[in-house]
């Protein structure tokens, strides 16, 4: 079984949705899903004290990107703040715990990062 064959009651497919760290690379990640008429979403997590915001879009499939602090400065700015981070982190600590799959955008290429995210979401569907 696979994405393309599976739906849910819900939604009429698999929602999936993504989280991570500014710069990690959620809204990559989302488009490219799309792209293959997935129904995904990027939760902005790291934004909000709400810990359960990434609830409200009801997903039946959670993607969680991580990324450190010296990778987040080279993608956005070098003065990047520490302590920002660490808030984002705090702010994602349940719904990283919650995900189906954990993905390191650190060591993975933005394509393998998309198959990563591939292979969870089919084991998740087949399961």
């Amino acid at each position: 079984m696979s994405v393309d064959d599976l739906h849910t009651a819900k939604h009429g497919q698999p929602r999936v949705v993504v989280v991570g760290p500014c710069a990690s690379g959620k809204t990559t990640l989302v488009e490219r899903l799309k792209e293959l008429g997935i129904d995904a979403r990027v939760s902005g997590q790291e934004h909000s004290a709400v810990r359960n915001l990434w609830r409200r879009l009801d997903p039946d499939i959670l993607i969680a990107l991580e990324i450190d602090l010296d990778t987040l400065r080279s993608r956005r700015s070098q003065s990047w703040p520490q302590s920002l981070f660490e808030v984002q982190l705090d702010r994602l600590r349940e719904a990283v715990a919650a995900a189906d799959a954990v993905i390191d955008s650190v060591v993975l290429s933005e394509h393998e990062v998309f198959g990563e995210a591939l292979r969870a979401i089919n084991l998740r569907l087949s399961s």
